[in-house]
């Protein structure tokens, strides 16, 4: 399947498999600690459950895009269907920057699926206004979105701590 070159500049969206089950990949999406580690959030309110507040925030950035201004800021939507270990949907959502107007509205949908492999990761985030600003803001998230899930993947993976382990 071909996808135009419009689409995708209009969202994110990526597969990933991750050797780790399901349950343990979908958690890292609601632990403050996990978010912290492969999300860089300086803050987070997760709630797996429906009409559940799902809000990141991250540290303004030092640097400013010339479109977008500083980065950092807070994503923030509502939880309306979850199947717990396997999928979640947050609608509503806006990324609020540090400076200038919200973007949105927004869509993000995670899926954790068995694979022999362990989990097959589906994330898409979507949601459009045919503007400039909006078609930076995915080049920006996507790239974002690529870093952050290469270190899901490393954190999914990395054997559990023992406790008492220094």
């Amino acid at each position: 399947m071909t996808l135009d070159p419009q689409e995708l500049s209009e969202r994110f969206e990526q597969y990933l498999v991750i050797a780790a089950p399901p349950a343990v990949v979908f958690g890292c999406f609601f632990s403050p600690d996990a978010l912290r580690s492969w999300w860089q959030a300086v803050r987070s309110v997760t709630t797996p459950l429906p009409l559940g507040v799902y809000a990141i925030q991250w540290a303004t950035t030092p640097y400013r895009d010339d479109l977008l201004g500083a980065l950092g800021g807070v994503f923030h939507g509502t939880v309306v269907d979850v199947r717990p270990d396997e999928h979640f949907f947050v609608a509503d959502a806006y990324w609020i920057p540090p400076e200038g107007a919200p973007i949105g509205p927004m869509a993000l949908e995670v899926t954790c699926a068995e694979d022999p492999a362990g989990c097959r990761l589906h994330v898409r985030q979507d949601g459009y206004d045919a503007s400039e600003r909006w078609r930076r803001y995915y080049a920006v998230v996507s790239r974002g979105w690529q870093i952050s899930l290469t270190a899901l993947k490393r954190y999914a993976e990395a054997p559990p701590k023992t406790k008492g382990a220094s």
